[in-house]
């Protein structure tokens, strides 16, 4: 069992690369949310909804294994807060698109703005998950924000 739980929490062990383990590990909820965009939209909630509450008591058993608070080995909760970042954006099936919001989101993952670090503070595997997902909501508004300017301005050069 704990094998089964370390080999999802790890991201089939990406989780472990020496480098950037949480970027080589979130690589997998590439394919994942592209997937769930091809759903309906209620499918889509859904779906995210039900990874992000499985993930909680994994994360925290894989975390607790390795002996850490929101250890970086640990990857599930990237993998699964990620389509957050995607889900209702139109545009997001565009492969531009797609790793705009990839960077965006790692970027506010690592540098965890105000409230993350309060939210990472929760204890148990919902802390270790829900920071990703807020980080995930800040990288939507962001992208959201960037299409609607870029949009707007493609508009007015008509």
């Amino acid at each position: 069992m704990e094998v089964l739980v370390m080999g999802l929490a790890s991201g089939l062990g990406l989780g472990f690369s020496p480098w950037a383990s949480g970027t080589v590990g979130s690589l997998l909820a590439l394919p994942l949310a592209w997937w769930l965009l091809g759903r309906s939209r209620r499918w889509r909630l859904g779906l995210v909804a039900l990874l992000l509450v499985v993930a909680m008591p994994l994360c925290q058993l894989a975390s607790d294994a390795l002996g850490g608070k929101d250890d970086g080995r640990v990857v599930l909760d990237e993998i699964v807060a990620f389509p957050v970042a995607v889900i209702g954006q139109v545009a997001a099936r565009q492969p531009l698109v797609m790793a705009g919001t990839f960077v965006a989101y790692r970027v506010l993952d690592a540098t965890k703005p105000p409230p993350v670090p309060q939210i990472e503070g929760v204890a148990g595997g919902a802390g270790i998950v829900l920071d990703d997902v807020m980080a995930a909501l800040y990288a939507w508004a962001l992208v959201a924000a960037g299409l609607a300017l870029w949009r707007r301005r493609k508009g007015e050069g008509r």
